[in-house]
């Protein structure tokens, strides 16, 4: 008889497969006892260790981000992409690097992807292939499936910021010169209104984030997001976040419905995050910019190169 490592995908395929036909998985958890069973009615033994490492990846797989856990719980790390059941890569805020991380197939890829869309309370399958949805921990995750997506199905995780940093903490870090900082600072201070644009990653909710820290704590702060983002450390701050249709296609909340409930919330400075003007002309940038001119006044939209998504903050006159 041949021994099996712990980590043989062929086998984890089996003893899954043997767990489900046998009822086995009634809990969170893993039962060591029944995996041992599986193998042994498999004509397979299995050591202690390799016994533990197996039911390490089995657990792995039906909690948190499985596999990918390692690289998501990692220090600096803004984004996790798997392309596939091979290819893993993760951004630590110095671009794409390839991860020491791979799936048994591209049915494990599946399987995590739908279970991470179902903890986000969307579905995610053939009839509904795409899934754009914030977790629990305010990660938010963007799958697509095969074979719609190639090389196999895609995810996209977004790790959230760990800390909110301040205007001074970014000139420290050589990230905004000190006269930048000032100049911004004082736009904050006179409610001026004024756009910041870069590229996805470029640090736009990171600036914002550090001046929305600066308003007067006097002040209320409304953010109206497509998905949360923003936590800017400020001690008065409510949010509203869109929703997308549900699979029947009913249930959508857009950016401007909330706009418009935004502006009753009695807002001294009112943030809208990503609205999309390309995509779909009703959310243009236009409308969302006259949809706001009742606001008092300061303004400010941090605004992507392509102008496709544009975040815009109106204040108080």
């Amino acid at each position: 008889m041949t021994a099996v490592s712990g980590t043989d995908p062929t086998w984890l395929e089996r003893v899954r497969a043997g767990l489900a036909d046998a009822g086995a998985r009634t809990g969170p958890s893993v039962d060591a006892a029944r995996v041992a069973e599986v193998l042994r009615a498999g004509g397979r033994p299995v050591g202690a260790s390799s016994l533990l490492t197996l039911v390490d990846a089995l657990d792995s797989e039906s909690a948190g981000a499985g596999p990918l856990d390692t690289l998501l719980r990692q220090p600096g790390v803004t984004d996790v992409l798997v392309n596939g059941a091979e290819q893993v890569y993760v951004d630590r805020g110095n671009g794409l690097e390839p991860a020491d991380i791979a799936f048994a197939d591209d049915a494990a890829v599946r399987r995590l992807a739908q279970r991470l869309a179902a903890a986000g309370g969307r579905r995610l399958d053939d009839a509904s292939p795409f899934v754009d949805v914030r977790l629990r921990d305010g990660t938010r995750l963007h799958a697509a499936l095969a074979p719609l997506a190639r090389p196999g199905t895609l995810i996209s995780l977004r790790v959230p910021a760990r800390r909110i940093f301040s205007l001074d903490e970014l000139v420290e870090r050589g990230l905004l010169p000190a006269v930048g900082a000032r100049v911004l600072a004082d736009l904050v201070e006179s409610r001026t209104a004024f756009l910041v644009s870069g590229g996805t990653g470029s640090g736009k909710t990171t600036l914002l984030g550090a001046l929305l820290s600066r308003v007067p704590p006097a002040e209320r702060i409304v953010l109206v997001e497509d998905s949360a983002e923003l936590r800017p450390d400020h001690p008065h701050v409510v949010a509203l976040e869109s929703r997308p249709p549900n699979v029947e296609g009913a249930g959508a909340i857009s950016l401007r419905d909330l706009v418009r409930q935004a502006l009753r919330m009695r807002p001294d400075r009112l943030v809208v995050g990503e609205v999309r003007g390309a995509e779909d002309p009703r959310s243009s940038v236009t409308h969302a910019v006259r949809g706001m001119r009742r606001l008092r006044r300061g303004e400010r939209v941090p605004l992507p190169r392509d102008s496709r998504e544009v975040q815009t903050a109106r204040g108080d006159a």
